[in-house]
């Protein structure tokens, strides 16, 4: 459990307490370990991701982190690196009574998450150019394809990807990724298989949402497609974040640390109680256990429960505190 920064602590708080909860009254049981990263370790080690932090989560089975503040680079994106958490997994989902901008949204982002721009490749040509150099390999194109296709597979999903580049610009390297992930489609014949420029996405994604079922994308544009799919339906406090690599697993609320409404009990914890949701999926799935994949499903029900009773947080336009909204999750974990 990484607590991070701003309101990342009390969020931390409200996934913990729900976990206790699953842990009290289920078959799956945690050993939950507290560390620290971000700015409030940077100033008191100097480091914004210490030693024995990194240490606590090699040890680990997965991680839920908390939003980190301006030190987020220096421990998201090492992480991602160091485990090799090539797949950055985004759901955007509709729920009642939220501030979503259509009802019928059910998609993800299956983003490339270990290459692109974000190696941080820059360096000055001379003092008024800086020129940044992006990696795209045959080895990450394929393996994020793959994931998408069998992301795409799985129930309930509507069996279509959607592969988003903008290859009539970068024709080399979004001209692989187009190569390969067609390729690969061929594989999946049952598979609805389209393409299209990331402008166009951009733009769909506001107009007709509900077209889309799986994304692929490169990590540059995933990144921003995919807070404006958050938008779409509420907003970044709605939306939950994987970060997956073959044998480990991040798991993120995708808003930022929010310094401005630190302490102040109003923060919405439904995008980390969600993240939390596909930490125990990922952890049942990998470990074959049935019971963590259904406590995964009771954390949503019991938020899909909230929201339908119009009961919210105030940035949704409700009256709850975080910790009162986090107490009525946990009291319809099992409730009849």
């Amino acid at each position: 459990m990484l607590r991070g920064d701003g309101i990342g602590p009390e969020l931390v708080d409200s996934a913990t307490c729900t976990l206790d909860a699953i842990n009290d009254n289920s078959s799956v049981k945690f050993s939950l370990v507290h560390v620290e990263a971000g700015d409030g370790a940077l100033t008191r080690y100097n480091n914004a991701l210490p030693d024995f932090t990194l240490s606590a989560i090699r040890k680990s089975d997965a991680c839920l982190k908390g939003p980190v503040g301006e030190s987020a680079a220096d421990v998201i994106l090492v992480i991602r690196q160091l485990f090799d958490l090539y797949a950055n997994i985004r759901p955007v989902k509709a729920y009642p009574n939220t501030n979503s901008l259509h009802n019928d949204v059910d998609l993800v982002v299956v983003r490339e998450n270990t290459e692109d721009l974000y190696l941080g490749w820059e360096f000055w040509s001379d003092e008024e150019t800086v020129i940044s150099l992006r990696r795209t390999s045959k080895k990450a194109i394929k393996r994020i394809s793959q994931y998408g296709f069998k992301l795409a597979e799985i129930r309930n999903r509507q069996r279509k990807v959607s592969l988003v580049h903008k290859a009539n610009v970068l024709k080399k390297s979004d001209g692989m990724f187009r190569k390969i992930c067609s390729e690969i489609a061929s594989l999946y014949r049952d598979i609805q298989f389209e393409e299209m420029y990331v402008d166009a996405c951009a733009m769909n994604l506001i107009r007709n949402p509900q077209d889309f079922d799986v994304i692929v994308t490169s990590n540059l544009f995933g990144d921003i497609i995919s807070d404006e799919a958050a938008q779409v339906v509420g907003g970044l406090g709605m939306g939950p974040a994987a970060n997956i690599g073959n044998n480990f697993g991040v798991f993120e609320p995708v808003h930022g640390a929010a310094f401005d409404i630190q302490g102040k009990n109003v923060s919405n914890p439904t995008s980390i109680l969600l993240s939390t949701k596909m930490m125990l999926q990922w952890l049942g799935t990998e470990h074959n256990d049935r019971q963590a994949i259904l406590e995964g499903d009771r954390i949503e029900d019991a938020i899909l429960r909230m929201l339908i009773e119009n009961r919210k947080t105030k940035d949704l336009g409700g009256t709850l505190t975080t910790r009162e909204f986090t107490g009525n999750v946990v009291s319809y974990l099992y409730a009849k």
